[in-house]
């Protein structure tokens, strides 16, 4: 299984810059999507149906902001909608497709740029996502957690980790999530194969900042332990460039 995870910022403006002709060449057979920014009604999601892509959709309640979707063309045994946490599930965040034993996980964290509220409300969140996987493991063990987490882990996935260290995505606080997240019994699966720097999935629109690699890994599909034998081949696809974000890649051997 060819998965891939990619933050869109916003799927018809991704479309108008390239994204359909670049899933005619074939990226992934699983695509995960974040930040869509749209509801199905309003995509011409029947250039999806032409390359052979099943396509399931959590959009957020407000027109125009976040949502999550998954293109595949594995057909899943079950599809489930939201977490069951209201305020997540209004911001359209979270989406599970089961394949036989598999249980992959498609998921847009909270970004707390805009201020304190929306930072306590990340932590909030991450709290309420630590728990629902810790539960979800008891009965399925085979997990895949894909989506734009919005937090680099450690000093390597991010282009300054000094003068970053007070800025949300990168706070002490966030971090050490991380490390109980991959303590708990996942796998960094880009890691796993890739020890190198300036490794980046978001660049800002700012200074040139793409162009110049001053970037953060905030981008990740990680899998449970139980996986980690099964894991074939990971990277992330800097040149494509229909978002500030680019696709992050895993390949699984089922």
């Amino acid at each position: 299984m060819r998965i891939i995870s990619y933050n869109v910022n916003g799927l018809r403006s991704a479309m108008n810059k390239g994204f359909t002709e670049w899933l005619q060449t074939d990226p992934a057979d699983v695509i995960c999507l974040q930040e869509i920014k749209a509801h199905q009604d309003n995509v011409d999601f029947k250039q999806f149906e032409a390359l052979g892509y099943e396509h399931y959709w959590y959009p957020a309640q407000k027109k125009g902001y976040s949502g999550v979707a998954v293109l595949t063309r594995i057909t899943p045994d079950k599809v489930y909608y939201g977490s069951g946490h209201a305020q997540s599930d209004e911001e359209g965040r979270f989406i599970r497709l089961d394949f036989g034993d598999l249980t992959l996980i498609n998921t847009y964290f909270p970004s707390g740029t805009s201020g304190d509220v929306r930072q306590t409300y990340k932590y909030q969140w991450l709290e309420e996502l630590f728990a629902h996987l810790d539960e979800l493991k008891q009965t399925r063990p085979n997990v895949v957690l894909c989506g734009d987490y919005n937090i680099c882990h450690k000093p390597i996935d991010i282009h300054d980790p000094v003068s970053n260290k007070n800025s949300t995505g990168f706070l002490p606080e966030e971090r050490a999530w991380m490390d109980r997240f991959f303590e708990s019994g996942f796998v960094d699966s880009f890691r796993h194969f890739n020890a190198n720097p300036h490794q980046y999935s978001w660049w800002s629109f700012r200074a040139n900042a793409r162009n110049n690699n001053k970037g953060w890994r905030i981008d990740y599909i990680n899998v449970t332990a139980p996986l980690k034998e099964k894991l074939k081949h990971a990277t992330i696809y800097q040149e494509v460039k229909h978002s500030d974000h680019c696709p992050v890649f895993l390949e699984l051997s089922l």
